[in-house]
C-alpha cells in the first residue's frame, strides 16, 4: 500500500479539485460555456508547457499512433465531453446527467483491464458499484428525455476516453505532457464550436470576477488536477484510479459547505459515505498484489545473487548466457 499512497492521494485530490469547480462555475454563469472552456484549457496549456520547458524534459518524438491518440483524447475527453454536457443540460436535469456520468468508475474497472488484456478484478468492480451508488444517491435521479439520456451517455463515454486514451501515452510522454498537449489541441476546436453555437458576438473579454474564476479553473482545476490525475492513472492503472472519479460530487459538496452557497442534505452525506467506503475497499491491497510484490523482490534478489556469482569468477563469468539461466531482469508490467 505504501507504493500507492502518493498516487492515490494525488488521484483523490485531482477529483476533489474538479468537484470544486461546481461552486466556482457560478461566477462565470453569464459567459458562453464553450468559449469559457477554451479560455480555461488555453491557460492550463500555457502553464503546463512552461513547466515542461522549465524542467527541461528530453524531447519526445511523437509517432503517428501517438499523435492520433492525443488528437482523439482532445476531441473526446475535452471537446466532446463539454459539447455533450452542454447539450445534455437542455434535455436532462443536472441530477440525471451526474448519475449517468457517475458510472465512470464501473466502466473503467471493466474496460481498463480488458484493454490491457487483463481479467477485471471482481473486488474492484464491486467497489466501483458502491462508489457509483454513492454518486447516484448524492446527485439524485432527476428526469430526462431519451435524447437527454443519450447525450449524458455520450458525456460518460468521453469522460472514460479521457483516461483510457491516456494510458498508452503515459509511459513515454509522462503525465505533464499528456496533460498539456490535449489541452492545447482542444482550444481551437472549442472556439470554433462555441462561435457556431453562441455566435461571433459572444466573444468578449471576461469581467474581473470572471477572470478570477477562469484563473482558478485553468491553473488549479485543469493544470494541477490533470497532472495529478494522469500521475495517479499511470501508477495505479485505470481500474483503481477510476474509483476516485466518484469523489467529484464530494468535492462539490465540500466546496458548497465551506462557501455556504448551498444546502447540504442527508442524501449528500449518505452518498459521500458510500463513495468513501467504495474507494477504501477498492484501494485495499489484495493477496495477489502481495504475492506479486514478494515475487518481484525474490526475482530481484535472485538476479543480484547471480551477478555476484559472476563477479567472483564463477564458471560462467564470461559467458553467463551459456549457464542455462539467463538474466531476464525485472518482470515487465
Amino acid at each position: 500500500m505504501g507504493s500507492t499512497t502518493l498516487p492515490a492521494a494525488g488521484g483523490a485530490a485531482a477529483m476533489l479539485l474538479v468537484g470544486s469547480s461546481a461552486a466556482v462555475s457560478a461566477m462565470i454563469a453569464d459567459y458562453p460555456v464553450l468559449l469559457g472552456q477554451a479560455l480555461r484549457y488555453a491557460l492550463a496549456a500555457v502553464i503546463l508547457l512552461l513547466v515542461a520547458r522549465r524542467m527541461r524534459l528530453p524531447r519526445a518524438r511523437l509517432t503517428t499512433r501517438e499523435l492520433l491518440l492525443l488528437l482523439a483524447l482532445s476531441a473526446t475527453g475535452l471537446v466532446g465531453f463539454n459539447v455533450f454536457l452542454v447539450e445534455a443540460t437542455r434535455h436532462a436535469s443536472p441530477a440525471m446527467i451526474g448519475s449517468v456520468v457517475g458510472a465512470v468508475p464501473i466502466v473503467l474497472a471493466i474496460a481498463g483491464p480488458v484493454l490491457q488484456r487483463r481479467r477485471p478484478t471482481a473486488r474492484l468492480i464491486a467497489a466501483a458499484v458502491v462508489v457509483t451508488s454513492g454518486v447516484v444517491v448524492a446527485a439524485g435521479f432527476g428526469g430526462a428525455s431519451l435524447h437527454g439520456v443519450l447525450l449524458a451517455i455520450g458525456a460518460l463515454l468521453c469522460e472514460v476516453a479521457f483516461s483510457l486514451l491516456a494510458v498508452p501515452l503515459l509511459p513515454k510522454l509522462g503525465a505533464l505532457r499528456v496533460a498539456a498537449y490535449p489541452a492545447a489541441l482542444s482550444v481551437i476546436p472549442l472556439v470554433i464550436v462555441g462561435v457556431a453555437v453562441d455566435g461571433a458576438a459572444s466573444m468578449r473579454l471576461p469581467t474581473p470576477t470572471e477572470a478570477v474564476a477562469f484563473g482558478y479553473l485553468g491553473a488549479i482545476v485543469t493544470a494541477l488536477a490533470f497532472l495529478l490525475w494522469y500521475q495517479a492513472l499511470h501508477r495505479l492503472g485505470a481500474d483503481r484510479a477510476g474509483l476516485f472519479a466518484g469523489l467529484v460530487p464530494v468535492g462539490a459538496l465540500l466546496t458548497t459547505a465551506v462557501l455556504g452557497v448551498g444546502v447540504v442534505h442527508l442524501s449528500h452525506i449518505i452518498g459521500t459515505l458510500l463513495v468513501t467506503i467504495g474507494v477504501v475497499v477498492g484501494m485495499r491491497p489484495s493477496r495477489t498484489d502481495a504475492l506479486i510484490e514478494s515475487g518481484t523482490d525474490d526475482r530481484a534478489a535472485s538476479v543480484a545473487e547471480r551477478r555476484a556469482l559472476f563477479s567472483k569468477g564463477g564458471p560462467h563469468d564470461r559467458h553467463p548466457e551459456r549457464s542455462g539461466r539467463p538474466d531476464r531482469g525485472q518482470p515487465r508490467r
